[in-house]
């Protein structure tokens, strides 16, 4: 299944690459990560709580960064397994500077496998589609938490995420 898009976040190329590429705050904006714990290898174990239709699993897995070019390119290779099935997929993430605002150009090519996969290929990039734009929105909220804690000279606290949160910052843009 292809996955691909983008989403324009109002920070700096160099501001959203970093925020792209923190446990920290990648942990709190992926909708469902549970845990993100970096390993020796480099990559990250995981757990994610998902669901598609009515079908909802816990996955443990990996992620892993490779071809990381800062501040414009990397690209993530993710694999989870989980009682409802698994899920396997590779994405490039590549950014560039608009005026005061980066856009981050998605693609990624996604298997899933197992009683997840029964709701169908349609529901399945739907799902995918809306985890992305509630993913890339959490980001744009994290930049601009930081950009009004250096801009009051306050200590920068992470904002709250979740999909009603995420739909309202999402209308207010």
């Amino acid at each position: 299944m292809k996955v691909e898009g983008s989403h324009a976040i109002k920070a700096a190329r160099s501001r959203v690459f970093e925020l792209l590429i923190t446990p920290d705050v990648l942990r709190r904006c992926v909708p469902g990560c549970e845990s993100l714990e970096a390993t020796e290898d480099g990559s990250y174990k995981m757990t994610l709580k998902v669901g598609v239709g009515a079908i909802k699993g816990v996955f443990n897995g990996t992620i892993r960064l490779e071809e990381i070019r800062e501040p414009e390119h990397y690209k993530m290779v993710v694999d989870g397994k989980g009682a409802v099935g698994f899920v396997k997929g590779v994405g490039q993430l590549d950014l560039s500077e608009e005026g005061d605002q980066t856009v981050v150009n998605y693609t990624g090519d996604v298997a899933i496998g197992g009683t997840i996969a029964s709701v169908g290929q349609r529901m399945a990039l739907s799902s995918a589609k809306m985890m992305a734009n509630q993913f890339f929105t959490s980001i744009g909220a994290e930049a601009d938490a930081i950009a009004e804690a250096e801009a009051s000279g306050e200590a920068y606290e992470p904002p709250k995420h979740g999909f009603i949160r995420n739909a309202l910052r999402k209308l207010s843009e």
